[in-house]
């Protein structure tokens, strides 16, 4: 189940979040919820994501914990303003207004690549509203103008619109050129962001957009943030993913309490391309967390 709750952001922006439980179980408290009091979390989907990736890791969280997914601005459900703010500055305050407005924190903030970087802003930002933090496949350095127009050449490839899902599917999963083998995980990560429109399946983000959110953290490194973080953090990556080994551990050794775990046979898409080995590495963590 997922409950929608409306959030207003920076600027007055509408936010969608997303509270996650269990399906109702039969027994003598079906549907009982999560109480109240149970310790937050705010989980923050990458560029080009939505709430619903995190379906599973919340539901899974949910047993014991307060487990919220926000669609971010110009992402799912959440408002797409055409003369809208995407700065880092812009994130980082809607993610706040959340975690005010939702009761949430001190939480744990759990995000994936951008979403990590939004998280880790947040935790040196305000570090009374986060007493954790799970960073998933972002790296701190900067990336450069090279990978920005690399970015904006990808977008011009996509064969849009898409005539079906399964197309969808296929030419994210196999045929897009930045898959080095088949990836069906991919090929679903992406039918996810799709919506049918009268001329076919289409993003349902603008990716002119997503480049205006990207531009304002690709050319600028990021460990004056990251040591500024002074809860416990755990820096997740996929063995195939973007973030390499020396540069997650360099993270580690940055943040003042930072810990390392790795994901075998997955690339970026940690939580969705090795689901239960995602978990099992963040599952520790959270416990430590709970035990404090």
């Amino acid at each position: 189940m997922a409950r929608r709750i409306d959030v207003t952001g920076a600027d007055g922006v509408r936010l969608a979040a997303w509270e996650f439980g269990d399906p109702a179980k039969a027994g003598p408290d079906p549907g009982e919820a999560t109480a109240p009091d149970a310790p937050g979390v705010l989980l923050l989907h990458g560029l080009m994501g939505r709430a619903s990736h995190w379906a599973s890791t919340a539901r899974r969280l949910s047993a014991r914990h307060r487990a919220v997914a926000l669609d971010q601005r110009g992402h799912g459900r959440s408002e797409k303003p055409p003369e809208g703010a995407f700065t880092r500055g812009a994130y980082v305050d809607d993610a706040e207004a959340a975690l005010e407005q939702l009761g949430l924190g001190p939480a744990v903030l759990i995000g994936h690549a951008m979403g990590a970087l939004t998280a880790w802003q947040l935790a040196a930002k305000r570090p009374d509203l986060v007493r954790g933090l799970v960073i998933c496949d972002m790296r701190a350095s900067a990336l450069g103008s090279a990978s920005q127009r690399e970015w904006a050449e990808w977008f011009t490839s996509w064969p849009v619109p898409f005539a079906t899902l399964a197309d969808v599917r296929k030419w994210f999963g196999e045929d897009d050129p930045w898959v080095e083998r088949p990836n069906p995980a991919r090929g679903e990560f992406y039918a996810e962001v799709m919506a049918e429109s009268p001329d076919g399946w289409r993003p349902v983000f603008d990716p002119d957009q997503m480049l205006r959110s990207r531009e304002t953290w690709v050319y600028d490194a990021h460990w004056e943030e990251l040591a500024q973080v002074r809860c416990p953090a755990l820096v997740v990556r996929g063995l195939d993913g973007e973030l390499g080994r020396a540069e997650a551990q360099e993270m580690v050794r940055v943040l003042p309490r930072g810990q390392y775990a790795e994901v075998a046979d997955a690339g970026h898409l940690v939580h969705y391309d090795q689901p239960e080995a995602w978990l099992a590495a963040i599952e520790p963590f959270l416990d430590s967390l709970d035990g404090e």
